[in-house]
C-alpha cells in the first residue's frame, strides 16, 4: 500500500487485496490444519522414541565394550559421538527456526494446542524465502548428509540410505522450481511449515540412529577372517645334552590368508605370504641375540591393532673342533692360568665352572685358575638343563706344577766375554724366564760376586737383593782386560713364593 493520501482507486485496490487474502485463508479449512498438527505431534513422538533408542545404544556400549576393550572401542565410540554431534548441529538450527515460527505465529493456542496463527501463509514465505533462511536450511541439510557419509568407507556408504536430503526438483512443481519454494513457498500455512521442519528433524534423527547402529556394530564384527589352519610344534631348543629333558608345545594356529597384516621384527618389516611373515637374519657374529615380533592388523573401523610376541633369544657360537693334548693339561702355581669354557648349545650364563685344589675367577666363558701346591686339580663344567636343575657336563684333570727356574743374567748374558767398559756400566743382576707364556716375574734376593784379576788374589763379595753393593761397584770399576767376573750363589724368588738356586754367570773382560 502507498504512503500518504490514497486515491479512491488505490483504496479500492487495497480493499480487494484484503478480500483476496481472506478468500485464500478460506481455502485451508481447519480439518486440514488439524491434520498437520496431528502429523507434527506424531513426528515429534517418533523422534523422541528414536532419540531414546540411540541413547540406550550409547549407554549399553559404554557399560560393556568401552570398559571391556577400551583400546579398540574408544575410536569406534568417538566416531559414533561425532555422528551424533553432526546431527545435533542441524537439529539446533531447525529448533531456532521453530522458535521464530512460534514467536511470529503468536505463540501456542492452549485450546487447539497449535500455533495461534497456524493458518498464516506469509510468515513462512517471509522467513524462508524472502530472508533466505530456507536456502541456509537446505545447505545445512546437504552438508550434514555429506559429513555423515564422510565418516564411512565407500563400502559402508553403499549400505546406508538417508532420507535426509534437500534436492531441487528436476521439473517445476506448480511453478515452483526450488526445494525451499516447494516446502515453504506461497500457499504454505504456518502449521504446515512447522510440520515440515519436524519432519526434517525426524529424518535427521533416523539418520543418526542408522549411523550409530552401523558404527557401534563394528565391535561385533570379526577383526580377521580365520580361514587357514595348521598344526604347529614349537620347542625352546633342538639341541640338548644327555639328561636334559626335551620339551615342546603342540597347538593349532589359524590365520587369514587373504589379509595383509603389517609384520615387523625389531622395527624391520617382513615380507608377507599367506598372511605370515618369515624372519631371516645372518649369523655372522657370535653372541646372544634377542628379537620381538610385532603384528599389526587393520580393524573394521580402519584403525590398526597391535600384537607383540614374547621376546625371543638365540645364541650364535663359532664352529669349532676341540683337540685336547693329554700331556699338556698343566696349571702353574703362583700365576693366573687363563681358561676358555663353553658348552655347545648352552648359553654362557647357564654354565657353571668349579675347581678342586684351587680357585676360579671370571665369567662369561673366560676364567682364570689359581693353584697353590703341586699335584692335580679337577675342573668341572655344569649347565642348567632345566629350571633349578644343574647337570655336570665334564670333569677334566690338570697337573699342577711349579713355574720353571729362571736363568740368571748380567748385562743380558749368561757367560762369555764382555767389554770392560760394558761390565763396569752394570749395577744389577737379573733372573729371566725365557720362552714362558705366563706373566711370571722373579726377583733376585742374594748373590756373590768374585773378581779374579790376572796374577792377583780373588776378591769375593756378597750382598742381598739384585743390586750391586757399593763395594761391588768399587771392585768392578778396578777391573782390567783379562779379569774374570763370576756371579755365584744366586737365589731368586718367583710368584709362587719359593726360593730358586740359579746358574752361575762367568764373564771375562776384554
Amino acid at each position: 500500500m502507498a504512503l500518504g493520501r490514497e486515491t479512491p482507486r488505490q483504496r479500492m485496490i487495497s480493499i480487494l487485496y484484503l478480500v483476496l487474502l481472506a478468500l485464500l485463508a478460506l481455502n485451508v479449512p481447519d480439518t486440514i490444519l488439524d491434520a498437520f498438527k496431528n502429523i507434527n505431534n506424531s513426528l515429534e513422538s517418533s523422534r523422541s522414541n528414536v532419540n531414546t533408542a540411540v541413547q540406550q545404544l550409547f549407554s549399553a556400549f559404554e557399560s560393556t565394550k568401552l570398559k571391556e576393550e577400551p583400546a579398540r572401542a574408544k575410536p569406534i565410540y568417538d566416531k559414533a559421538k561425532k555422528a551424533q554431534a553432526i546431527i545435533g548441529d542441524l537439529n539446533t538450527y531447525i529448533s531456532s527456526l521453530k522458535e521464530d515460527f512460534t514467536k511470529q505465529g503468536g505463540g501456542i493456542d492452549p485450546e487447539k494446542g497449535d500455533l495461534v496463527k497456524r493458518e498464516n501463509e506469509d510468515i513462512s514465505v517471509n522467513m524462508m524465502i524472502n530472508e533466505k533462511k530456507g536456502t541456509v536450511l537446505k545447505d545445512k541439510i546437504n552438508e550434514t548428509r555429506s559429513k555423515l557419509l564422510a565418516l564411512l568407507t565407500p563400502e559402508e556408504q553403499k549400505s546406508v540410505s538417508f532420507s535426509l536430503e534437500a534436492k531441487d526438483p528436476e521439473k517445476s512443481v506448480n511453478g515452483k522450481k526450488s526445494w525451499e519454494e516447494i516446502n515453504f513457498g506461497s500457499g504454505t500455512p504456518l502449521t504446515a511449515a512447522m510440520t515440515i521442519l519436524t519432519k526434517i528433524q525426524t529424518d535427521a534423527q533416523n539418520a543418526e540412529s542408522d549411523m550409530v547402529k552401523l558404527i557401534l556394530g563394528k565391535m561385533d564384527q570379526a577383526v580377521v577372517n580365520l580361514d587357514k589352519f595348521a598344526a604347529v610344534a614349537v620347542a625352546p631348543t633342538s639341541y640338548l645334552v644327555q639328561g636334559q629333558p626335551y620339551k615342546a608345545e603342540v597347538f593349532l594356529t589359524a590365520s587369514d590368508s587373504k589379509s595383509q597384516p603389517a609384520i615387523s621384527v625389531n622395527g624391520s618389516p617382513l615380507q608377507i605370504v599367506d598372511g605370515k611373515g618369515v624372519y631371516n637374519v645372518s649369523t655372522s657374529k657370535e653372541g646372544i641375540f634377542s628379537w620381538t615380533g610385532v603384528v599389526q592388523v587393520k580393524q573394521t573401523d580402519g584403525s590398526m591393532k597391535e600384537y607383540r610376541t614374547a621376546t625371543q633369544t638365540y645364541q650364535v657360537a663359532r664352529p669349532s673342533a676341540v683337540v685336547s693334548p693329554d700331556k699338556m693339561n698343566v696349571l702353574y702355581i703362583g700365576v693366573d692360568n687363563p681358561l676358555s669354557v663353553s658348552a655347545a648349545g648352552t648359553p654362557t650364563d647357564k654354565v657353571k665352572v668349579s675347581i678342586t685344589g684351587g680357585s676360579l675367577s671370571g665369567s662369561g666363558g673366560k676364567y682364570n685358575a689359581r693353584v697353590s701346591s703341586p699335584g692335580t686339580a679337577r675342573i668341572s663344567i655344569s649347565a642348567e638343563v632345566a629350571p633349578g636343575k644343574m647337570q655336570t657336563l665334564s670333569t677334566t684333570e690338570f697337573r699342577v706344577k711349579r713355574i720353571p727356574d729362571p736363568i740368571a743374567k748380567f748385562a743380558g748374558k749368561t757367560g762369555g766375554s764382555m767389554a770392560t767398559v760394558a761390565l763396569k756400566a752394570q749395577n744389577a743382576i737379573f733372573a729371566k724366564l725365557d720362552n714362558f707364556d705366563f706373566d711370571a716375574n722373579f726377583k733376585v734376593t742374594k748373590f756373590t760376586m768374585i773378581i779374579a784379576k790376572p796374577r792377583a788374589d780373588a776378591i769375593v763379595l756378597s750382598t742381598s737383593g739384585g743390586q750391586l753393593s757399593s763395594s761391588m761397584k768399587s771392585a768392578l770399576n778396578g777391573i782390567t782386560p783379562g779379569t774374570r767376573v763370576i756371579f755365584d750363589n744366586i737365589v731368586a724368588v718367583g710368584p709362587d713364593g719359593t726360593s730358586r738356586q740359579l746358574n752361575a754367570v762367568a764373564l771375562t773382560a776384554n
